[in-house]
């Protein structure tokens, strides 16, 4: 008889874990303070995370400046003690109650939202549009996890994260690259959410932001042929990235009419889907204006403010319009898969680090693009 070796994640003791961690927390808008708090304990179907980096990303310089869209103990996040930082990575170090997924020592990259797992959109796998987002706090319990948006987040020594939120970190693979993994992650849930089966379809990312960048790696990854990158003059260092991750063709919407630029590209027909990621006022009537009838739309960025939308053509060229949150549908493991398999590499994106204790110099470089800034990762 042939004894097969024992591949099961053995449990192991955990590392040595101070009681008390040094934190970020949101104080007034745009007031960040480095306070001691205690590390949090792992419970059932959680482990405890050392934070190696975390990364920037615009939704936090929303949360910071504007408290929205965190939601923390019913209401906005200032003045609450909250720690904010969404995408983070670090290595196990201690294990809940029954948990056997991951082992103490493992690297991980981690996504945002856990979910309640127990409402209608939980049991679809929709968990970042859990019906009970921010019902997590005292009297109003009901399980639900979005480190960064309504529980403490990545600023910070440690987190406490749900083990369907985490991805184990390719070998090889930096600190710094791994934080992108979720990124990467949010593009390939927008691609999901387009359809999925993009190989040979023509896609238009607009926006060359590092969601905007990251689509066109995973896209590319996936065989969409061809691949266009609508950006602004302001964004030339941004669509060059664009180019290295595989666009095929980019447009500069200071020098010609994008939605002129994507007919001529596409010889007249339009393209399969556009994946919208600037959150300009035009964004929408652009992209419904690129793709042919019955292409689809893809919206992955705030806009600032309402925008008028024609529904009226929407409708009469029969266009599908669709709104992401996050990194849905453990998107993120198949974005880590893509990197492992060095398909594209997240990490041409990655402009600055700063360290621990320079977190508000990192979101000001992050806010105010200084320096050409792209994605900015606080190390640890």
């Amino acid at each position: 008889m042939t004894v097969l070796p024992d591949t099961t994640t053995k449990p192991a003791a955990p590392l040595k874990v101070p009681e008390k961690m040094r934190a970020w927390v949101l104080g007034r808008p745009h007031e960040l303070k480095l306070v001691e708090k205690p590390v949090p304990q792992p419970g059932v179907a959680e482990v405890l995370v050392r934070i190696g980096a975390t990364a920037v990303c615009g939704t936090d310089l929303e949360v910071i400046s504007h408290g929205e869209p965190a939601l923390v103990q019913g209401g906005l996040p200032f003045e609450k003690n909250f720690t904010p930082g969404h995408e983070y990575m670090g290595t196990v170090v201690k294990l809940g109650p029954g948990v056997d997924e991951f082992a103490v020592g493992e690297r991980v990259a981690v996504e945002i939202h856990a979910g309640c797992g127990r409402c209608e959109r939980c049991r679809e796998g929709m968990y970042t549009a859990c019906t009970n987002y921010g019902m997590n706090y005292a009297g109003h319990d009901k399980g639900h996890r979005a480190n960064g948006f309504t529980t403490d987040g990545g600023f910070a020594e440690y987190a406490v994260n749900h083990v369907n939120t985490m991805v184990r970190v390719p070998a090889g693979m930096s600190d710094e690259e791994a934080t992108l993994i979720v990124t990467a992650g949010t593009a390939t849930y927008g691609l999901d959410v387009l359809g999925g089966l993009i190989a040979g379809q023509t896609l238009v990312v607009t926006g060359p932001g590092p969601i905007g960048l990251m689509t066109v790696g995973v896209a590319k990854a996936l065989g969409a042929n061809p691949v266009i990158l609508v950006g602004t003059r302001q964004d030339a260092k941004r669509l060059e990235i664009g180019r290295q991750l595989g666009a095929d063709a980019v447009v500069c919407v200071d020098d010609e009419d994008p939605v002129e630029a994507v007919k001529r590209i596409t010889a007249g027909r339009g393209a399969h889907y556009v994946m919208e990621c600037s959150g300009a006022p035009q964004a929408v009537n652009q992209a419904a204006r690129m793709v042919s009838r019955g292409g689809r739309i893809c919206l992955a960025a705030f806009a600032k403010e309402p925008v008028l939308v024609d529904m009226a053509y929407i409708v009469s060229n029969n266009i599908y319009l669709f709104g992401i949150r996050g990194e849905g549908k453990s998107a993120t493991r198949r974005a880590a898969s893509l990197i492992e398999q060095k398909r594209f590499s997240p990490k041409l994106i990655h402009t600055h680090t700063f360290s621990f204790d320079q977190v508000p110099a990192a979101i000001r470089q992050s806010r105010e693009r200084i320096d050409d800034a792209i994605k900015v990762v606080v190390k640890m």
